[in-house]
Order: C-alpha cells, then structure tokens, then sequence
C-alpha cells in the first residue's frame, strides 16, 4: 500500500508545497516573494502576509500537479521551525486546518534535518543517487553553516557550527554594502566567476574545533572599502567583480578547511553539500574539486533542492511517517533551534 504525503514550507519568504508518495516527488510548487527586493532584505510581516495569500492556491496546485485527490494523503508534513514566526505560524495553522478536515495526522519537520534530507528526494522510482549512512555534510545558507555527522535520517550530529554569522550572511551583508541588491548570494557569485579571486586579501577567522566564524572576514571586507573609498570614490563600481570573486574564494577557504579536516577526523569519505549556499558555483566546483584530491564520494543536490522547498519536508515527513512519529495538534512553532 502506498504512502502519500503533502508538504508545506513556511519557514522564510518562499511558501511552497510538495506531493510525495513512496518517497517519489509528485511535484513541488513554490512561490517567491519579490516584495522584499526593495528593503535589501526579508521584512517579516510582509513574508507572513505574502504566506497567507500565496498558501491556499500554493497547496491546490501542488496537488493538482501531482494528479491526486486531497483524500489520497496520508499525512502532512510541516516546517515548524527553526524561521520566522510569523511565516511558520502561517503554515503550521493551515496544517492543522487541513489535517483536521481530512482526519489525518500532522508531522512536524525541522527545516534544517529537512535540507539536509533534500538528497533523499527522488524524482523517479529508480533514482538511487542518495548517500548511505553515516555521511558528512556542510549544511550552508543565509541563517546556518554546520556539518553534520548524519548516522540515520533522525540522528544528526552538529560537529561544527558558526558561532556568529553565517556564509551565507557574510555573502548578503557585504552584498548590500556594495548596493548589488537582494538577495546578495547570487549576485555575487555571478560577478565572482567574472573576477580575480587572488585581486584582494581578507582575514580568516582562527577559530578551534570545527566551529565557524564570519563576522571577521565581513568586518575585514567592510574596512577594506572604507580605505579604498577615500582615496577613489569609484572604487566599488571599478573593482565590485574581483571584491566579489576575493570574498567568494575567502568564504570558501574557511568552510573547505573545517570541512575538511572533520571528514578526515571521522574517517567518513561520504560528504553532501546541502543548503541555500550550495547553489554557489564556486563551492560546488571546491567540493568536485576535493572529490578528486581526497578520494571523497560527493552529494551535491540539484539547483531546484537547494533553496527552501516543500520537497524537502515532504521527503523528511515520509521517513517520520514510517515510524508514526506524528505531531499534536497543539504544537507551536519555534524561531531557533539545533539540530
């Protein structure tokens, strides 16, 4: 007998729902919020606004897409957090609503566990592309740069973590300084591969264990303009595409030399890149890279798996579905958490 499960995602400013049976995708439907382009950064009650206009016909598509009916699901899955309140109340509420109407259980998903399960997602029956426990991943984005020893999909191991900013952050505030616009990863990533990454030199972080740091190398970046602005006003504009490749390369340096060392401490050689940074060209041609230099089997997800989507939490709630790890209805989300 098969299991239909239906995700929703909520966590930020992209609402999206997601049809998986048997662990096979159905469809994924997300919708983008383009009102924050004009603050230079998400506005929380505009996302939890843009959540509830988007979410009823984000669900019905999702479902249309997967050429089923509302009475075929099994369960729902839900990011309950770690994210925005106001954005996570939006999609919890609604989960409950539906799960209600329908009489199905609710499971509730960490959106981090999800990213990292993003590679669990299959798009055909055959698809066998995942990693086999126990591996390593470098899970990086806006909010979070980890790795994480993964023993079973619910048994993860933060052996790293950022203790101040994440890559992520780094990329979108040294973006804004520089007035590239929002969101910052993806455009300086474009104007990166158009530079000179060797052009300027930032400070990296010494930091012990496998923990990161970022607010050193945003500092070093920020103080870098600072000189160069007084002695040329144009200095941005003139040299934005090697600042853009310089930092790239910076950021990079710091995650590949904590990662790296933690896959050789483990003596794990199976390593997933997982997270909204991992869409970084830069970084997926390092991992690529010390696939060839270290023997290490690498898992990069799909562009379409990088970013917030429902096909994640989908996939997560599946695997919590076969245990009937299911959630109650008075569950809350939360803003932070580890996983």
């Amino acid at each position: 007998m098969s299991t239909t499960i239906l995700g929703i995602e909520s966590s930020c400013d992209d609402t999206s729902s997601s049809v998986i049976r048997d662990g096979v995708m159905l469809s994924n439907v997300i919708a983008s919020q383009a009102v924050h382009e004009a603050y230079g950064g998400v506005v929380p009650e505009l996302a939890s606004r843009a959540h509830q206009q988007n979410i009823v016909p984000v669900v019905s598509e999702a479902i249309k897409r997967a050429g089923i009916d509302k009475s075929e699901i099994d369960a729902i899955a839900f990011t309950r957090g770690p994210g925005l309140l106001g954005s996570l109340l939006v999609g919890t509420s609604f989960t409950k609503g539906l799960a209600t109407s329908l009489g199905i259980p609710m499971i509730e998903v960490n959106h981090l566990q999800a990213h990292v399960l993003a590679h669990f997602i299959k798009e055909s029956p055959d698809d066998n592309h995942a990693p086999t426990f126990p591996f390593m991943c470098l899970l990086v984005s806006g909010g979070n740069s980890q790795i994480i020893k993964v023993n079973a999909y619910n048994q993860m191991e933060v052996v790293g973590q950022t203790i101040d900013d994440a890559a992520g952050e780094a990329f979108d505030k040294c973006a804004k300084v520089m007035g590239l616009g929002y969101p910052g990863g993806p455009i300086v990533n474009r104007l990166a591969n158009e530079g000179n990454p060797k052009a300027f030199t930032f400070s990296k972080p010494h930091i012990s264990g496998y923990d990161y740091s970022f607010s050193g190398l945003k500092t070093s970046f920020l103080y870098t303009l600072r000189d160069k602005l007084q002695e040329d006003p144009n200095f941005i504009e003139n040299n934005k595409r090697d600042l853009c490749a310089s930092l790239q390369a910076t950021v990079i340096d710091i995650l590949m030399d904590k990662l790296r060392k933690a896959v050789k401490a483990f003596g794990i050689n199976q390593v997933a890149l997982s997270g909204g940074v991992s869409a970084n060209s830069g970084l997926r041609d390092a991992f690529l890279d010390h696939a060839k230099r270290y023997g290490w089997k690498v898992y990069i997800p799909k562009f379409s798996f990088t970013t917030d989507n429902a096909a994640m939490v989908a996939v997560t709630g599946y695997y919590k579905y076969l245990d009937k790890d299911f959630c109650p209805m008075d569950a809350v989300p939360f803003s932070r958490v580890v996983i």
